[in-house]
């Protein structure tokens, strides 16, 4: 008996729809992403103030950098900072993720949550201005009202930083807790179940069971939070513009300072470039000490 052979259907070529869809974001990777960042590694060799040609000066710029006080006081005070930044917004977003697990899953409440996120750095940096005025502030009336003295939040050289960590907390916290809980949805309500069992209490499977099996998000969540504190500068420059004596001169403000109001931006660039290597290394770091790229509910 003869077999008849039916001829395989050939498989669809999806290639040229794929590089249709993926062109115009990859065209403004190029354009916006690596074409500025290849100008700026570029410019950071040169003495350019935009108003004659780029003139190549070596590693001038890059040895004025280690020898400038003001540089390495921006460093330090954008590194206390991202610490108190992180600190506050892991650890609310974290609770408020796992409330929203543990309590409730509606829909309404994330977008409760969501919603200072929606407010821009500029608006939200406006309205914290005028709530923490040292003489009009509400903030400071409601301090007088309940016994305390007044406190100038931004005009205070003690005060300023962890003021402004604050205000940004208050914005980004929400969106953080939303990709911390998305993170919570892929344990097993099994594991919760069997602790339950066991006799266990929250507060030991929240230790013993969550941040274990959340260990892969948190450090997503912590490299995101990390890159864009150290690029923190809207909220400064609305509130402070990086006083009192310099105080809150993060190094983005400086950066910005250098290029647009001195018009050194060959300065300005290499101060750039230094912070993309700081974040690259903070980035590696991160990444292989959290081993993120490894899951536990593998």
């Amino acid at each position: 008996m003869a077999v008849v052979s039916v001829p395989k259907k050939k498989r669809k070529d999806d290639t040229r729809l794929a590089i249709l869809f993926i062109a115009p974001a990859l065209a403004g990777f190029l354009v916006f992403m690596i074409w500025p960042t290849l100008r700026g590694i570029y410019l950071s060799f040169t003495s350019f103030n935009l108003l004659t040609p780029p003139e190549f000066n070596g590693l001038d710029n890059y040895i004025r950098m280690v020898q400038d006080p003001v540089f390495w006081n921006s460093m330090v005070v954008t590194v206390y900072y991202v610490i108190i930044n992180i600190a506050l917004q892991t650890a609310f977003a974290l609770a408020i993720a796992v409330m929203m697990q543990r309590l409730t899953k509606r829909t309404w409440l994330r977008g409760v949550v969501l919603t200072p996120y929606l407010v821009s750095n500029v608006v939200a940096a406006l309205i914290f201005l005028w709530i923490l005025d040292y003489q009009l502030g509400l903030g400071n009336r409601v301090l007088e009202l309940i016994g305390m003295d007044r406190i100038a939040f931004l005009a205070d050289s003690a005060w300023v930083i962890p003021t402004i960590a604050v205000i940004n907390v208050w914005r980004h916290v929400g969106y953080t807790a939303l990709l911390i809980f998305a993170g919570l949805q892929t344990i097993p309500e099994t594991m919760y179940e069997a602790g339950r069992m066991d006799g266990a209490s929250e507060l030991t499977m929240f230790r013993r069971i969550t941040l274990p099996l959340l260990r892969p998000i948190l450090a997503l969540v912590l490299i995101i939070t990390v890159v864009g504190s150290f690029q923190v500068f809207d909220t400064v420059a609305v509130t402070t513009r990086g006083g009192p004596v310099d105080s809150s001169r993060v190094l983005q403000y400086y950066i910005y300072d250098m290029a647009f109001g001195r018009f050194q931006f060959g300065y300005a660039s290499a101060m750039s470039v230094a912070l993309l290597l700081v974040l690259i290394v903070i980035t590696f770091l991160q990444y292989r000490l959290t081993r993120a790229e490894q899951s536990d509910l593998a």
